[in-house]
């Protein structure tokens, strides 16, 4: 499953530096294949957009936040607070704005 256009836009938002959304976007991208397990949700947009929303822009968040995803994706939905029945609402708060709700 391809990233999501609302998701890329918040990744090149976040990451703006020379390469580093093409790198995110790749590493999100061979997500699924290094999990080895629950593929489906590696390739959804919430795993994605969760570690994304984790990283905050930082390269070494990003890196924490698929180790916490490999280590068990259920614990990174709730670290992101993506974890209950209003995550849609929140997901699409997050990546229409790219601004936290209130």
């Amino acid at each position: 499953m391809p990233i999501s256009v609302r998701l890329e836009r918040r990744i090149r938002r976040d990451f703006p530096d020379p390469g580093s959304a093409a790198e995110i976007m790749r590493m999100l991208d061979e997500l699924p294949g290094t999990a080895g397990y629950d593929v489906e949700h590696f390739a959804g947009e919430r795993v994605q957009a969760a570690i994304v929303l984790l990283a905050e822009g930082s390269i070494r968040r990003f890196h924490e936040s698929v180790g916490l995803a490999l280590t068990d994706w259920r614990d990174l939905l709730v670290a992101a607070e993506l974890d209950h029945e209003s995550w849609p609402d929140r997901l699409q708060a997050e990546l229409s704005t790219g601004v936290a709700p209130c």
